[in-house]
């Protein structure tokens, strides 16, 4: 199963894209901001989704959890 959500690999200045279905949701700097971005995308449970290990969220190009410059 394809993961819905996906935290790409940090930006040169800092941040990881998020999508949900392929579309982008925001930049985020923290966890945090993952939660509000799926909250605000209707997904319920956000804050397990980010904060588990979910088979729903994937964390491409660096170690989940870290948002440091690429």
């Amino acid at each position: 199963m394809a993961a819905v959500v996906v935290v790409h690999r940090p930006s040169a200045g800092g941040g990881r894209t998020v999508t949900v279905h392929a579309v982008p949701l925001g930049l985020a700097h923290s966890d945090a901001d993952v939660i509000e971005f799926l909250r605000r995308a209707g997904l319920e449970n956000a804050e397990d989704l980010v904060l588990g290990d979910s088979p729903h969220i994937e964390w491409r190009g660096a170690p989940a959890h870290e948002y440091a410059a690429g």
